[in-house]
């Protein structure tokens, strides 16, 4: 025993004085560089999506002289302001499809990058609040299975063994009738996915440029060829654009037209506690959905603001909405403390799903319209749109996501597992 305490005595203060090194002994994660006159491939947007095409453009297709563009810092974005829950419960059969592939590659990415990423399986349930909605997640149930995902309609009884604090009696003013249930689903550590894309695209010889607004995109005779910054003009024949909530402004410089509008999504979290919060709960119902981090914090938030902006200001109004319709789920929690909250941009399509590939400028792609779910979509995201840039033809996990379909009148509806299916 005593050979123990010693052994632990000793590694606490071997990792106090660890900590307490001066900082400039500790390696950088990625590289500061000067901004190049002229890359291959320009992102714009240091979040997960063009982080994640910066390293597969490099690792898969030996393209490296590639730049990421952020006019803050890498992951500041939605990138850095979600709740990161992963799924690939979805409605459609292209949606279940792209999902599915971004889960297998993100149960994967911590050796593949050589980064623990946190990931946390542990199962999400959407709840069932009246008939309709227990007929919708049959619906969702059968689709999933057609293209081989995890997923079944369980009734109040099982949901109570998985989450025994959910108020699972009649009594309630909006009785549970059931969930779909989603086994794969889970949790994730959304600043370590960023670090850890950035970190192997960094050691690949991709150029990852903080603090590098963009100004302006020269195109010249349908083409692209130029990107104007705030640190100079950057010659180019492929630019990506990554800005989520910023999307169609960035498009507006290239001349392109988006169907997305912006809006506030809000989210909070509450003071650590023990463990006990297991599964992700999803009320489409109550637009409300929650789950427990590692470090023992609930995790709330709600669907989009209901009006189109650009601020990212917590209000009033969204925290007592949040605190009555988790209260209806879970009444136990209601001596907990909310300790913070803040927002960010969800850039919508009519759809609700996203709009990936090329444009009808030749050289712009654009990897945008991801509404309140992009963070699951961030590592098939950056695959698929690698493989579109390098080839010159749309990836086919997303042919079904092109810019023309709204011409074509051939949506893919995907409003009934993402307005509030996170």
């Amino acid at each position: 025993m005593a050979t123990r305490s010693k052994s632990k005595r000793y590694s606490a203060f071997a990792l106090l004085r660890h900590g307490l090194r001066p900082s400039q002994d500790w390696p950088r994660a990625w590289r500061e560089h000067d901004l190049r006159d002229r890359y291959d491939v320009v992102i714009i947007g240091g979040g997960v999506h063009g982080l994640a095409c910066a390293y597969y453009l490099a690792a898969n297709h030996g393209i490296t002289n590639v730049a990421v563009l952020d006019k803050g810092y890498l992951g500041g974005g939605g990138s850095g302001r979600n709740t990161a829950i992963l799924r690939s419960n979805y409605l459609t059969p292209e949606g279940v499809r792209f999902y599915d592939r971004s889960m297998e590659l993100y149960r994967n990415l911590a050796a593949e990058l050589n980064y623990n990423v946190m990931f946390s399986r542990r199962g999400h349930l959407t709840l069932a609040h009246n008939d309709s909605s227990r007929r919708t997640m049959h619906w969702r149930a059968e689709v999933n299975k057609l293209q081989g995902v995890d997923s079944s309609v369980i009734d109040p009884d099982e949901i109570k063994k998985l989450v025994p604090y959910l108020d699972t009696s009649p009594h309630t003013r909006y009785p549970i009738m059931g969930a779909l249930y989603h086994p794969p689903g889970g949790i994730i550590r959304h600043d370590a996915v960023n670090w850890g894309y950035a970190r192997a695209a960094d050691a690949l010889g991709v150029h990852l440029h903080q603090r590098t607004e963009v100004t302006g995109i020269d195109v010249q005779g349908g083409r692209v060829a130029k990107v104007r910054t705030t640190r100079g003009d950057i010659a180019t024949g492929a630019v990506l654009n990554a800005t989520a909530g910023w999307s169609s402004l960035i498009s507006d410089m290239a001349g392109v037209r988006m169907p997305v509008t912006t809006s506030p999504l809000q989210a909070a979290v509450t003071e650590p506690v023990r463990p006990f919060l297991h599964s992700v709960v999803v009320s489409g119902t109550l637009h409300v959905y929650v789950s427990q981090t590692d470090r023992g914090e609930l995790v709330f938030g709600a669907s989009v603001d209901p009006f189109t902006s650009y601020s990212m200001r917590g209000s009033l109004d969204f925290v007592e909405g949040l605190a009555g319709h988790v209260l209806e789920l879970m009444p136990a929690l209601s001596k907990m403390r909310l300790l913070r909250q803040w927002a960010g941009l969800c850039d919508m399509t009519p759809d609700y799903s996203p709009i990936m590939g090329p444009t009808p400028v030749d050289g712009f792609y654009v990897d945008v319209g991801w509404g309140t779910y992009g963070f699951k979509a961030g590592p098939v995201s950056g695959e698929t749109m690698a493989e579109t840039i390098a080839t010159g033809r749309p990836a086919e996990l997303i042919g079904s996501f092109g810019l023309d379909r709204f011409e074509r009148g051939e949506l893919v509806g995907e409003k009934g597992a993402a307005a509030v299916g996170h």
